[in-house]
């Protein structure tokens, strides 16, 4: 992380980019309004944003989502993959904006051409974790089968074992909402808790499936619903809370690009347990910078951000 420049912002604010400050910058210019010209400067811009990250695969998936999220109303990577038709971070650009593209529309526009855009990128790149997650979130959207998700989550397993974006991806297709059940959810998170690092990009995956489950009973109505704090008091949900708070300092911390994220779902997680004063070093590490997911899921995210972050740190 020492390699990317931070910000400390000045109050609570929804920032995709996190602490990247560089990549918040290109952010805020690919939103602004176009300008005669301005295409070509941006495509500049992304393509020496993704260089720099070299072969640190975790910043560049951070750094690949953001943009492409901000991309996709635009021409942006239609332009990229035009000027560099044969190289392969603009092809896998391109299949990431299809896939947000997809995701706001709830379906793909042409699923089999955005695969072929990342089987060539792949074939480019490697090495490169990104086409094979790209792949994967095409494949959870298409609800493909389970033998062609499972290929393509070793493919990115075997390049990048703790890749953050794709352990989400596959926490969420084995969810009872989408190609899979609770019991599948939980074999996949005791799978990834026994095998990962307290503190890789998967820290969370955990805290995300317990906050899924939260959301899925608040959802749900009735008496689950009104009981649903219950939940946080389950030996899986106590233990997985107690762990983030005390092995996450302990081990230094989080480093990865999306920790900031990742300590957003932990301080949720611990106002819906009602550790609200346990909850105060987690809104300080955050530093501001807040997501949208999970405070979306009881209200408007910066008014409940802002709400219990003054009540943590009364």
């Amino acid at each position: 992380m020492s390699l990317f420049r931070r910000i400390r912002a000045s109050g609570p604010s929804l920032r995709p980019e996190l602490d990247d400050v560089d990549l918040g910058r290109v952010r805020r210019q690919l939103k602004s309004p176009g300008l005669p010209g301005q295409s070509a400067i941006q495509v500049d811009q992304v393509e020496r944003l993704l260089r720099e990250a070299g072969t640190d695969w975790d910043r560049r998936g951070h750094r690949f989502a953001v943009l492409a999220e901000a991309a996709a109303p635009s021409t942006l990577a239609h332009n990229w993959r035009l000027r560099r038709a044969q190289q392969a971070d603009p092809l896998m650009f391109e299949g990431w904006v299809e896939l947000v593209r997809g995701r706001h529309a709830g379906r793909m526009e042409d699923a089999r051409a955005a695969a072929d855009t990342c089987y060539r990128a792949a074939d480019l790149a490697p090495d490169d974790p990104t086409p094979w997650v790209v792949l994967l979130g095409i494949l959870r959207l298409m609800r493909a089968e389970s033998r062609d998700v499972v290929a393509v989550w070793h493919e990115v397993s075997e390049r990048d074992p703790w890749n953050r974006e794709a352990h989400l991806q596959m926490l969420r297709y084995l969810s009872p909402e989408e190609c899979g059940s609770r019991s599948a959810q939980l074999n996949f998170v005791d799978t990834v808790r026994a095998s990962a690092p307290l503190t890789a990009p998967t820290a969370a995956v955990e805290l995300t499936a317990l906050v899924d489950e939260h959301a899925r009973t608040a959802s749900a109505g009735g008496v689950e619903a009104l009981l649903v704090r219950r939940q946080w008091t389950h030996n899986r949900a106590v233990t997985a809370l107690d762990t983030a708070l005390r092995e996450w300092p302990r081990l230094g911390g989080l480093t990865h690009a999306a920790a900031a994220a990742d300590l957003n779902v932990l301080a949720f997680a611990l106002i819906q347990a009602t550790r609200i004063r346990e909850s105060a070093d987690a809104f300080r590490r955050i530093d501001n910078s807040v997501t949208a997911w999970p405070w979306v899921l009881v209200g408007d995210p910066l008014q409940q951000f802002t709400y219990w972050q003054s009540r943590a740190s009364a």
